[in-house]
C-alpha cells in the first residue's frame, strides 16, 4: 500500500508540473484529468471510497468535460499556453507553498491515532443506496438539467 501511495504520489505532483510545462492547452487539460485520477488514487489508498469516487465523478469527470468543451469552442488561435507578466511572481508564490508544505510536513507528529472510531465501512455503499433509493428523482432531475445547461451553452457559442 505504501509503495501504491507514493507512486501515485509521483504521478500526481509529475502530471501536475506537466500542466505547467507543456505549450497546448489542450495538452494541459489531458495532464490535469491525469492529475485528477492520480488524486483519486491517493484517496482509495488512504481508505476515503467516497472521495475517491466523488474525486472521478466530480473532477475527472465533469469539470474535466467541461474544460475540454471550453477548448475545443475558443478559436484555434488561442489555444497555445503562452506566458506573460504574472509568471515569475507565480513561481515566487510557489516555491513559498512549497517551503511552508515540507515545513508542516517535517514538523508535525505524524504518529497514528489510538481511537480506531474514525474508520466507517461501507460509506460508498450507504450513500449510494441513499441517492437511488428515496432520492432518486430529485438526483434524475438534477441531471437531466445539467445535460440541458450543457447543450445550451453549446447552441449558444455555434456559429450559424
Amino acid at each position: 500500500m505504501v509503495i501504491a501511495f507514493w507512486a501515485l504520489a509521483a504521478l500526481t505532483v509529475s502530471s501536475a508540473a506537466m500542466i505547467i510545462v507543456v505549450r497546448n492547452l489542450l495538452h494541459a487539460v489531458l495532464f490535469l484529468i491525469l492529475s485528477f485520477v492520480g488524486v483519486a488514487g491517493l484517496y482509495i489508498t488512504m481508505s476515503a471510497d467516497f472521495v475517491a469516487v466523488a474525486q472521478v465523478l466530480i473532477y475527472a469527470g465533469a469539470i474535466s468535460v467541461l474544460m475540454i468543451f471550453a477548448v475545443m469552442l475558443t478559436p484555434q488561435s488561442s489555444r497555445d499556453n503562452a506566458g506573460n507578466f504574472l509568471q515569475a511572481p507565480a513561481f515566487v508564490l510557489s516555491g513559498l507553498m512549497i517551503a511552508a508544505v515540507t515545513l508542516v510536513a517535517v514538523e508535525t507528529d505524524w504518529r497514528e491515532a489510538e481511537d480506531a472510531s474514525f474508520i466507517v465501512d461501507g460509506t460508498a455503499t450507504a450513500i449510494g443506496d441513499a441517492l437511488v433509493s428515496p432520492f432518486v428523482l430529485p438526483f434524475e432531475i438534477a441531471s437531466v438539467v445539467l445535460v440541458a445547461a450543457m447543450i445550451g451553452a453549446i447552441v449558444l457559442v455555434r456559429e450559424d
